[in-house]
């Protein structure tokens, strides 16, 4: 797990930046992120990835416009979470998502920045870091929003389907269980 320095840092930032006041299914957006910081705890993911999961909205995303702080300030959130976990951040927030996750879980896929048009192949890590991520992420909603479960679970459980050669065992079950219910849990 992150030291609990780092967490107890990030989590001052975090709320410096308003994540307690957003809005977000489920309560704040500062709930959510440390929920799926909670997920890959429960997955026994690395520490930087446990603490890129409480932190992967600082730079908005694809999904999520809403941006904590801009891109350029990148070094304040590494100097706070590290060079690892922003990292991660950094890659979760810049996907394309249209052009990217089509063939992600492809050896030498290419991936697109949305920040800056360019792609580059991701290594094996950042891939799994991504995607368990990723997964992490859209479980949370599936499980705090059941108008999100009905619309998106069954695209989710496709998309993850192609994802699942990067997927920690863990994730994959969480997956086919949150994912296949006839209810939402």
């Amino acid at each position: 797990m992150p030291t609990s320095a780092s967490t107890a840092h990030a989590l001052d930032l975090l709320r410096d930046c308003g994540a307690e006041n957003l809005d977000h299914p489920g309560g704040t957006l500062l709930a959510h992120l440390q929920r799926v910081q909670q997920q890959l705890d429960r997955w026994r993911a690395r520490p930087a990835l446990r603490l890129a999961g409480l932190c992967h909205a600082f730079y908005g995303t694809d999904g999520f416009a809403t941006a904590l702080m801009p891109i350029d300030r990148r070094p304040e959130i590494e100097a706070v979470i590290g060079p690892e976990a922003e990292s991660i951040v950094h890659l979760y927030a810049s996907c394309d998502r249209k052009r990217s996750y089509p063939t992600l879980a492809d050896t030498g896929a290419a991936f697109r920045d949305r920040f800056t048009g360019r792609t580059f192949t991701p290594s094996i890590q950042q891939r799994q870091d991504f995607v368990e991520l990723t997964v992490a992420n859209e479980l949370d909603i599936v499980r705090i929003d059941p108008a999100f479960r009905v619309k998106w679970a069954p695209d989710l459980l496709v998309l993850f389907t192609r994802f699942r050669p990067l997927l920690s065992e863990q994730a994959w079950q969480d997956c086919l269980t949150g994912l296949t219910l006839a209810e939402p849990a």
